[in-house]
Order: structure tokens, then sequence, then C-alpha cells
């Protein structure tokens, strides 16, 4: 059974101000740090057989920092980078729904061809690394394509608001992808403190 453990990236300023990131390459700011080690505390006795990260800077520094007590090889795959938004990229809600109120971006990479970017990469991961567990830093967007593809519309995109640095699980068994959790934030210190889940 090949397994999948999906972890967003840690927080950078545009997630704190709620501008569209996509594409745009945003560094990690010092809370997205701080949740890339309550990740790595998290994951610090677990077995993985290889660490797989979206190029961009806010996955592969967050991939980083959760690789310092596990030393695997980190694989950069480009088909997890974040969906590209055009001309939204950098724009607030409040801006977004100002300028394009129809949400539709000028530019951006269409929906149905980001999902088979995607689900490519994860045919990929399962073809490379059969009954193995991987450990895949990625985005938002990206995690919540793959959820709401293999949970048939349940789950995902559209429905489920990912937090940063939020690990999700999925199993390949039977020659289908199943959902196992999602979006579980109890090792992260503001949801143990405040009592959120």
């Amino acid at each position: 059974m090949t397994t999948i453990c999906l972890v967003r990236h840690g927080e950078t300023d545009w997630n704190a101000l709620g501008k569209l990131q996509g594409g745009t390459d945003i560094p990690l700011n010092s809370r997205g740090i701080q949740q890339a080690e309550e990740c790595r505390e998290f994951f610090k006795d677990s077995h993985f057989d290889v660490l797989i990260a979206s190029p961009l800077k806010r996955a592969k520094r967050t991939a980083e920092i959760i690789n310092r007590d596990l030393n695997l090889p980190i694989v950069e795959m480009k088909d997890f980078v974040e969906k590209h938004f055009g001309d939204a990229e950098g724009m607030s809600m409040k801006e977004r729904t100002a300028i394009f109120p129809n949400k539709e971006y000028p530019n951006e990479e269409n929906w149905m061809s980001f999902q088979e970017r995607v689900m490519e990469g994860v045919h990929k991961v399962n073809q490379m690394y059969p009954d193995q567990k991987v450990l895949l830093v990625a985005h938002g967007g990206v995690i919540n394509a793959i959820l709401v593809t293999i949970s048939n519309g349940e789950i995902g995109a559209g429905k489920t608001r990912l937090i940063n640095a939020c690990i999700s699980n999925i199993h390949f068994q039977e020659e289908k992808w199943n959902v196992k959790e999602y979006n579980q934030v109890s090792h992260l210190t503001d949801y143990m403190v405040k009592g959120k889940n």
C-alpha cells in the first residue's frame, strides 16, 4: 500500500494578509517557520521513504525544516506547484472581489488543467514509490485538488479551508486512493492552546 502524507506549507506574510499567492514565490514568515518546526517535532519519530516538495520557497523551506530529523532525500516536483491565479495574484479578497466579481482572473491556470497536473503528479509518485511511505509538502490548492478528486467531491476544493501546516493522509489500496484523514492541526500550538480544531 502506498501512503502519502500531505503537509501544507507554513504561513507566509501573504497568507496572513489574505493575499492570493498562486505561483508567486513568497517565503515563510516567522509564524510559518514555527509551524514547520512543529511539524518537524510531530514527524521526528516517523518513518518515511522519501520527502517530496513543491519547488516554491514556502513549501521547500517547510520541507527542509521538517527534514532536519528525518534526513530523507528531498525530491522537488513541479507537478505540485500551486495553481497560478494570473492577474489576481497579490490581491486581497476585497481587491479580487471588487475587480473580478465573477472570480474569473485573466491569465489564470485553468482548473481542469491544474487538477490534471496535480493528479498526474500523484500518479507519478505512486509509480516511482510503490508500497512506500511518502511525505509531500505542497500548497493548499494542490492538496484540496487531490482531496476533491479522490473523495469524489465530498471534501477538498470549494469545501475545505486547509490550515497552514495541516496534515492530511491518503492511501492507495486495491487500485484506488482513499482519504484517511485531512486538515489535522492538533500538532500546532495555535490550535492546542486555543482549543480550536
